[in-house]
């Protein structure tokens, strides 16, 4: 049943599907991701029967009625000037749908946040070169020194599950700590949560924090993992992520400014250093986010509400696993439902991505992708938004909706 209050206050509810993106933007050349495309390749794959059943819950086509009846496909065809293939074909459209091109520089989780809440990234974040011993000497040293450790290992480009695999033991032998990093402005850092210690973890990540920040390095992550061999190293979900903060005011603090509630759920907090932020929520996988996002609904009234599902992109997209990638699509469809359930007479949903990350892209790093961008509520109307040139408009549309003063970046669409 939908829910009906006279008096509830405007509300709107982001939720990033983290890393889904539809189609190679204009721009894409640049990065050398011409050609890619998460949810089309996924989709195409499932098509073709290629999907390893055992990681879907059904065979066959990627089954997308719900995010379809929002305008997903319909935006996946006006962005990659071709139809998807997939199952659960809507009577009808009930959103409006659209697609996005960031004009933010790279590729990242922060600059794609940012921009969606009105404040683009028009700077180069620092990043490492792609080479052995890739982090600055004296940087390394630094750390090491303020830590109080004997080494590092591993100081490469590398995926998070292959430095387990090569390292994980030597780690846990030697105490020394993993650094890596990826074609992002990151600086990660992997641990056993035993034998190094979470917490011990988390203050190295500090200290790192620290001695990045000359670097203009956007993020340092705490990856923990268990396991007692190469064979079983697992990450856990007590990952954390220390980001450098917003250089101007986004959405967040226009709306705290406002004197209204800012609920985060996921990993929203991290990515805006707590700014504007009222109360953070945090879940271990996507279905554990959505239920976190549904309790917030129920409770909170107004405001806004913002959830970003990590899964598609930390789990799927950069191990580069289609079929993981589907069935996380899939789940998600089947509870998309529920958050529409809760929809009020006031409130605004927004579904977004915050760039791609193809599956079936070479490398195991994001790609340069448009987003999809849909809105609903019990009054939008059923249309296509076309083309947006920067993710800035969302949330300038939800700024307005909200009643909070205007952002300095975007226009508002016109639903």
């Amino acid at each position: 049943m939908t829910v009906k209050n006279p008096n509830q206050k405007n509300r709107a509810i982001i939720v990033v599907l983290d890393s889904l993106g539809i189609g190679s933007s204009k721009d894409a050349f640049k990065y050398g991701d011409d050609g890619a495309d998460t949810l089309g390749h996924i989709a195409e794959f499932c098509n073709k029967g290629q999907a390893n059943h055992k990681k879907r819950s059904q065979s066959g086509a990627l089954h997308i009625p719900n995010l379809a009846s929002l305008g997903l496909a319909e935006a996946a065809k006006e962005s990659r000037g071709k139809e998807i293939p997939y199952s659960g074909k809507p009577n009808s459209i009930i959103g409006a749908y659209g697609y996005a091109q960031e004009v933010s520089s790279g590729k990242d989780t922060p600059s794609g946040h940012w921009e969606i809440c009105g404040l683009p990234v028009l700077f180069d974040w620092g990043v490492f070169p792609n080479t052995k011993n890739c982090f600055p000497k004296t940087t390394i040293e630094e750390i090491l020194l303020k830590a109080d450790l004997s080494g590092s290992l591993a100081n490469c480009h590398a995926s998070g599950t292959k430095v387990l695999e090569e390292y994980g033991e030597e780690h846990m032998k030697t105490g020394k700590p993993i650094f890596y990093t990826s074609a992002d402005s990151v600086f990660q850092i992997a641990a056993h949560e035993e034998t190094f210690g979470l917490d011990n973890l988390y203050k190295l990540c500090e200290i790192a924090r620290k001695s990045v920040d000359s670097l203009n390095i956007g993020r340092v992550i705490a990856r923990p993992f268990l396991g007692d061999s190469s064979a079983n190293f697992r990450r856990t979900d007590n990952r954390r992520d220390l980001t450098t903060p917003p250089h101007k005011s986004t959405l967040l603090d226009h709306v705290s400014d406002a004197g209204l509630p800012v609920i985060t759920v996921g990993k929203i907090s991290d990515i805006f250093a707590g700014k504007g932020v009222s109360k953070s929520v945090k879940a271990p996988d996507n279905d554990g986010i959505v239920n976190q996002l549904l309790c917030q609904m129920k409770d909170v009234s107004e405001g806004l509400i913002f959830a970003n599902l990590v899964d598609f992109d930390s789990k799927f997209g950069h191990r580069r696993d289609i079929s993981g990638y589907a069935n996380a699509i899939e789940e998600f469809d089947k509870r998309l439902p529920e958050i529409i359930q809760l929809i009020g007479d006031k409130d605004l949903l927004l579904i977004t991505a915050d760039h791609g990350c193809d599956p079936t892209w070479q490398g195991t790093d994001h790609t340069r992708e448009h987003v999809p961008v849909l809105f609903y509520s019990h009054q939008v109307s059923i249309k296509s938004l076309g083309f947006s040139s920067t993710f800035a408009d969302m949330g300038a549309t939800i700024a307005h909706h909200l009643g909070v003063s205007p952002l300095d970046e975007g226009d508002i669409f016109k639903l």
